[in-house]
């Protein structure tokens, strides 16, 4: 699994926690900035790792901002990214299971470094049902198709 990692301003010490995770579990990762104490824009960092997993460059995305809020919006935007806000483990595992999410925001100033460090673990290693979630994921994905040719 390969995956493409961003954050803000407002997320750059949880982005080095799950980066140190993704080391000791293996994960091939690509980190997508930013190394900056000021102010940034979460759509410069969300839309980079959103297309790369549209793309095929990579499996999955994680991005992490202030709350998580403005990172998931963003990324959602692009077609084909199913980006879920996570703030508990319960949330974590039933986006893989159940929504096959494609894409895991948080917000650092919501949970601590720890938190977010099982979340992501649970995230990265809980696999997708399929069976009847498959079925509503395709709804999604018809309708995503739709708007794309209206």
């Amino acid at each position: 699994m390969k995956v493409a990692i961003a954050s803000d301003h407002g997320g750059i010490t949880i982005r080095n926690e799950i980066i140190s995770l993704m080391k000791e579990m293996n994960i091939e990762y690509e980190d997508l900035g930013c190394e900056c104490d000021t102010s940034v824009d979460y759509p410069d960092y969300a839309i980079p790792v959103a297309e790369k997993v549209t793309r095929g460059e990579v499996d999955r995305g994680i991005l992490i901002c202030g709350t998580g809020i403005g990172m998931s919006i963003a990324a959602n935007k692009v077609m084909g990214i199913r980006c879920a806000l996570v703030h508990d483990l319960f949330s974590a595992k039933a986006t893989r299971e159940h929504n096959d999410s494609n894409i895991l925001a948080m917000g650092e100033r919501v949970i601590g470094p720890g938190l977010a460090r099982e979340i992501a673990k649970v995230w990265l290693t809980a696999p997708f049902e399929g069976g009847r979630h498959e079925k509503r994921i395709n709804k999604v994905k018809i309708y995503e198709e739709k708007e794309l040719y209206a």
